[in-house]
């Protein structure tokens, strides 16, 4: 199950990587200023986990005019995710958990992948995080081929302003 609404988000430091070099994130420099919105994946370049994140940058104004960042969460390398986003015209911030120590700090850490033998990744998750640094929406999809509700986490940075 992940993490509750209402809980207090973990915080994390993670890393992206683009044209100026690597980067760390840290969650809690959105409190008090931003709302969050975590999506995170399982594997970059594989077919649904694209789809899901090139429509999200298509439509990040969306996210934008309701005072969000929105992040994409990998357990892949910074370097794979700027490889991944160059190739597939991703412009969401892909940040690497490696260890996979944020997907276990937020309960949606898989073994296994669904039993493919490939490997221990995220699942499919959402989760809308206050300015307040609270848990207001939290979502895992039923398999990792299934996609969040993006209208209710809508609703909910709606409801956050």
């Amino acid at each position: 199950m992940p993490l509750a609404i209402g809980t207090k988000a973990p915080d994390f430091a993670l890393k992206t990587k683009n044209a100026e070099g690597l980067k760390e994130i840290r969650l809690s420099e959105n409190f008090g200023k931003k709302n969050t919105v975590l999506l995170f994946v399982p594997l970059a370049f594989t077919g649904v986990c694209t789809d899901e994140l090139c429509s999200v940058s298509g439509g990040l104004s969306d996210y934008q005019g309701l005072n969000a960042e929105v992040y994409g969460i990998s357990v892949d390398s910074p370097f794979a995710l700027e490889a991944w986003a160059q190739k597939a015209g991703i412009t969401i911030p892909l940040l690497s958990d490696l260890n996979k120590g944020t997907a276990k700090a937020y309960d949606v850490y898989l073994e296994n992948l669904g039993g493919l033998g490939i490997g221990d990744t995220a699942a499919r998750a959402a989760f809308v995080i206050g300015k307040d640094g609270v848990v207001a929406y939290s979502e895992q999809t039923p398999t990792p081929k299934d996609l969040p509700d993006f209208a209710a986490v809508k609703a909910a940075l709606a409801k956050l302003q």
